[in-house]
C-alpha cells in the first residue's frame, strides 16, 4: 500500500512516544537497583514477522521475538498473551548474558496481528554461584543463574502462577525480581495498547506500510554511508586482558569488507573462546546493527531498525571463538568482548575515513560487594558501575565518566552509601587519563570507599588494564585504570583486575581507579586556553601540559607563557600513524606475532594482506 511521507513521520513519532512510555513506567516501578538506578532496560517495538522497527537501546534489539516464535507460532497465540524468555543459546545471541530478561507480547486488531513490542532489564540475581549472579570465576552457563526459556507467563491475561513460583524461588533476592517481573509486564501491557490505538487509527494495512518505508529509510541511510567509503579491506584489533581464569589476553579481531553500497563483516579472526566468562555470543543483526549505528549517527532522524541490517548481507562467524562460543559456555562477563568489537569496528573505520571517527573508549567498571547474614539468612548485594573516558570525537573531547550504554547512569552516592556499609571517601576525576589529542579523550574517575561491615567478599570486573584506548589521527592513547586496596598505607596492594572471593575487612579502603578514553588529531593543536581550563579543572596536570600539549603554565599565576609554548610546540615531534596504540599494545602483539610482525612506528603492518595489528593495506 502507497504511504505518504507525513504518515511515516507521524508513525515514527509513535513509536518512539510508546518507547519512551513504557521505558518510564519500567522505570518508576521496577524494584531491582539495576533496572530503578542505572537504568539497565530497554523497550521496543517489532512487526508480525518478529523484525525490529525501533527500540531505544543503541547496541541490542534484533532477534529478540524470534525464539518465542520457534516455540509459539504466530498462530497460537491470542490478545492478552505475555512470553518471558533469558535462554542466550536458544535465543541466539539476542540475549548475551543470563541476567538479561526479555518478555514479549503480541498486539492485536481483532483477529488481524499488528506486531510485537518487548521489554527487557537486567535483573538484579536469578540464581547462580554468587549473589549477583555474575561472577569472573564462572566457567558454564549453569554457573550464571537460571536460563528462562520461551515461555508464556501470561495467557489471554491470565498469570501463570505455577511457572512464576518456580522461578521466584531460584533468587536470592525474591522481591526483586517480583517487582521487576511486574513492571516489565505492565509495560508490555502499555506497549500493547498503544500500538493497538495506532493500528485502530491508520488501519493494519497502513500501519505495516509505514513499518515497511521505515525499514527502507533505515537501508538508504546506511547504503549512503558505506557508498560514501572507498571500497577495501579494514582490519582492527583489540584485547580482552583475560578470560579471568588465566592470565592469557585474548584476541579480537574483525574484519570489514566495503564494496559499493554493501558491506560484509568477518569475525573469523578472533581468537578461540574461553574458558571464563568474557565469551560474547554474538547475533548476526546485532553485529549488523553495531556498525549500521557508527555508520548512521549523523542523522538521528532515523531509526536503527531491521531495514539498517539489509545492505550488510554477510556476517561471518567461527563456531568455538570468543564471539560464537558453544554451549554450555559462560558468557556473564561478555560486555568486555562486546566493548572490543565496537572498537574494532570504529577503528576499521577510522582507516576508511583517514581518521574521521571517534577514538577509542573503555570498558565501564564494576565492583560487587557481597555479604550474608548467618543468623537470618539475608544477602547484602551492591552491584556498583564506574564510568569511564569515552574516545574524542572529530568535533569534541570525549565525554568523561560515562557508564554504558546511551541513557544508563552511574548510581548515586547518596544510594550506595544507603543501601550497603560503606562510607565514599573520594569521588574525583582521574587527573591525565584521557588520552592528549586536539580534542581530549574523556576521563575516567577514582573513587575510595571506606568497609564499614565486619566483612564482605569483593569481586572485580574491569578490563583494558594491559592495553589502553588508542588514539586516532594523532591522538593519543588514554591511561588505564585498576583496583587499589589502602592506597598510601603500608598495607596498599594491588587488587586482580578480575577477581572473586577477595576478602575485605571493617576499615579496609578499596580504591577504583578507572580509564581515560583516546585522543583525536594533534595535541599540539588543541587550544592552549582549553589547556590551561583543563588544568585549572584537575582534568590535565601541569607536566602533561607541557609535554602532551606544548603548552607551559605558570603555577604562580596561572597564565600562559605564550613565547615559549610557541618554541615548545615548535619543537614537538608530529604525530607519524594514524593510531597511537600504546606500547602496551604492541607488547601483546609482540608475543602473539613475534617481534618483527609489527611496525608501530609506520602504525601498519610490515606483511602483505589484511595483517594481525589491523590496519588497511
Amino acid at each position: 500500500m502507497p504511504i505518504d511521507a507525513i504518515t511515516v513521520e507521524i508513525v515514527k513519532g509513535a513509536l518512539r512516544a510508546a518507547v519512551q512510555e513504557m521505558g518510564l513506567l519500567i522505570e518508576r516501578t521496577a524494584m531491582s537497583a539495576f533496572i530503578r538506578e542505572k537504568k539497565d532496560f530497554f523497550a521496543g517495538i517489532y512487526d508480525p514477522a518478529g523484525r525490529l522497527v525501533y527500540t531505544d537501546h543503541d547496541k541490542f534489539g534484533a532477534g529478540m521475538v524470534d525464539c518465542v516464535l520457534a516455540q509459539y507460532p504466530a498462530a497460537t497465540m491470542a490478545p492478552g498473551d505475555v512470553y518471558w524468555f533469558s535462554d542466550c543459546y536458544l535465543s541466539g545471541g539476542a540475549i548475551s548474558h543470563s541476567p538479561d530478561m526479555c518478555f514479549v507480547a503480541p498486539v492485536f486488531d481483532g483477529r488481524t496481528l499488528l506486531g510485537f513490542v518487548a521489554a527487557f532489564g537486567h535483573f538484579w540475581d536469578i540464581g547462580g554461584m554468587k549473589p549477583g549472579t555474575l561472577s569472573p570465576l564462572a566457567t558454564e552457563i549453569f554457573h550464571e543463574g537460571l536460563a528462562i526459556p520461551p515461555i508464556r507467563i501470561v495467557a489471554q491475561g491470565h498469570f501463570n502462577d505455577e511457572a512464576y513460583r518456580l522461578i521466584l524461588r531460584n533468587s536470592r533476592f525474591p522481591d526483586l525480581l517480583r517487582g521487576d517481573t511486574r513492571a516489565m509486564i505492565a509495560a508490555c501491557h502499555l506497549g500493547q495498547r498503544r500500538l493497538q490505538e495506532l493500528g485502530q487509527r491508520l488501519g493494519a494495512a497502513r500501519l505495516h506500510a509505514a513499518f515497511a518505508a521505515i525499514f527502507d529509510q533505515a537501508e538508504r541511510a546506511v547504503r549512503a554511508a558505506l557508498a560514501a567509503l572507498p571500497d577495501g579491506h579494514y582490519t582492527f584489533a583489540d584485547y580482552v586482558d583475560s578470560d579471568c581464569l588465566s592470565d592469557r589476553p585474548f584476541r579480537v579481531q574483525v574484519t570489514l569488507t566495503v564494496q559499493g553500497d554493501t558491506a560484509s563483516l568477518d569475525f573469523r579472526g578472533c581468537d578461540d573462546q574461553a574458558a571464563g566468562p568474557i565469551n560474547f555470543l554474538l547475533h548476526p543483526d546485532n553485529a549488523r546493527l553495531l556498525l549500521a549505528r557508527v555508520l548512521g549517527w549523523r542523522d538521528p532522524a532515523v531509526l536503527l531498525n531491521h531495514g539498517a541490517c539489509r545492505p550488510i548481507p554477510t556476517v561471518e562467524l567461527r563456531p568455538g571463538s570468543l564471539v560464537q562460543p558453544r554451549y554450555p559456555a559462560a558468557l556473564g562477563l561478555r560486555a568486555h568482548t562486546l566493548y572490543r568489537v565496537l572498537n574494532s569496528l570504529l577503528g576499521c573505520l577510522a582507516q576508511a575515513t583517514g581518521g574521521d571517527t571517534p577514538a577509542g573508549s573503555g570498558d565501564y567498571v564494576l565492583y560487587m560487594l557481597r555479604a550474608l547474614d548467618p543468623q537470618s539468612g539475608a544477602f547484602t548485594l551492591l552491584i556498583d558501575g564506574v564510568g569511564v573516558g569515552q574516545g574524542a570525537r572529530p568535533f569534541a573531547d570525549g565525554l568523561d565518566v560515562i557508564y554504558s550504554s546511551r541513557g544508563q547512569k552511574n548510581f548515586p552516592m547518596e544510594f550506595v552509601e544507603h543501601h550497603f556499609p560503606v562510607q565514599v571517601l573520594t569521588y574525583a576525576i582521574h587527573p591525565d587519563s584521557g588520552g592528549p589529542g586536539k580534542f581530549r579523550g574523556g576521563t575516567g574517575v577514582i573513587r575510595d570507599l571506606r568497609i564499614l561491615a565486619p566483612r564482605v567478599i569483593l569481586g572485580t570486573r574491569m578490563n583494558g588494564t594491559k592495553s589502553p584506548c588508542w588514539g586516532v589521527k594523532g591522538g593519543k592513547a588514554g591511561k588505564i585504570g585498576c583496583f587499589v586496596l589502602n592506597p598510601g598505607t603500608p598495607q596498599e596492594r594491588r587488587l586482580p583486575p578480575f577477581g572473586d572471593n577477595l576478602e575485605l575487612r571493617q576499615g579496609d579502603v578499596l580504591r577504583v581507579q578507572t580509564a581515560g578514553g583516546g585522543g583525536w588529531g594533534n595535541p599540539a593543536e588543541r587550544d592552549p586556553l582549553l589547556v590551561l581550563q583543563d588544568v585549572k579543572d584537575g582534568f590535565v596536570s601541569l607536566q602533561s601540559a607541557y609535554q602532551d600539549y606544548g603548552v607551559v603554565i605558570d603555577p604562580q599565576t596561572w597564565k600562559i607563557d605564550w613565547a615559549r609554548t610557541q618554541a615548545r610546540r615548535q619543537a614537538m615531534a608530529p604525530p607519524a600513524a594514524l593510531f597511537d596504540r600504546g606500547a602496551d599494545f604492541w607488547r601483546l602483539e609482540a608475543a602473539r606475532h613475534g617481534p618483527a610482525a609489527l611496525s608501530p612506528e609506520a602504525g601498519a603492518c610490515r606483511s602483505g594482506g589484511p595483517g594481525p595489528a589491523g590496519y588497511r593495506q
